[in-house]
């Protein structure tokens, strides 16, 4: 624990906050609903602060789990890279995971902004951008999915990633937000050129000789 809390004090608050603010919602209720992302209301002024709150909660169990596992497998050893290049590291990583928390619910509030409706949650934005940050870092890494039993290189992995969240925003009739994880996925990459534009360079490096 004391490990975590020294090299990765950014990902371990945000992990037991998140874990501490879903798990008490699932008994509130009122709060769930207060809390939740409502493109209806945002985009005509009122219940602003849903754009951050909306990601510390999510719908269940099993969508908890499945991004804290992600954030945790992913987040925390991008902050440790980010922290070893920079003494800025540790803002950085929440930086990154912050500004895309925000961003990528841009478009899902101007897709809903007449959908009464419509609430949105979950902290899947922020933790794609997380995971994008890192495979600019590590491409020649795998990835495991939990019902996929072989490994996915990264650089395969991101593009069928993009596109599924494409066509499922379009096409999937389910409640997930596709467009938010596509848009935080985006952010990811967007914000980490900013701030190492040297990472593209060794990204197409990698790649190289990875083919």
């Amino acid at each position: 624990m004391q490990e975590y809390i020294l090299y990765n004090p950014v990902a371990s608050f945000i992990l037991v906050f998140t874990l501490i603010t879903s798990i008490y919602t699932f008994s509130s209720p009122q709060l769930f609903g207060k809390f939740m992302l409502h493109p209806y209301s945002v985009s005509r002024g009122k219940n602003l602060y849903t754009v951050i709150t909306s990601g510390v909660i999510h719908r269940d169990w099993m969508h908890l789990l499945f991004n804290m596992l992600t954030f945790f497998f992913f987040g925390f050893p991008l902050e440790r890279i980010l922290a070893s290049v920079s003494s800025w590291g540790h803002i950085q990583f929440l930086v990154i995971y912050v500004l895309a928390l925000i961003l990528s619910d841009i478009t899902t509030i101007f897709k809903h902004k007449n959908n009464y409706g419509y609430h949105s949650l979950g902290a899947s934005g922020a933790i794609s951008a997380v995971l994008f940050s890192y495979i600019l870092f590590d491409p020649s890494m795998s990835i495991y999915l939990f019902f996929i039993p072989i490994p996915i290189p990264a650089v395969i992995f991101g593009p069928l990633y993009l596109a599924y969240c494409v066509w499922a925003a379009n096409s999937a009739n389910d409640s997930i937000n596709h467009d938010a994880h596509f848009y935080g996925a985006l952010t990811g990459v967007a914000i980490t050129i900013i701030l190492y534009p040297q990472v593209l360079g060794n990204f197409i490096n990698e790649l190289g000789n990875m083919f």
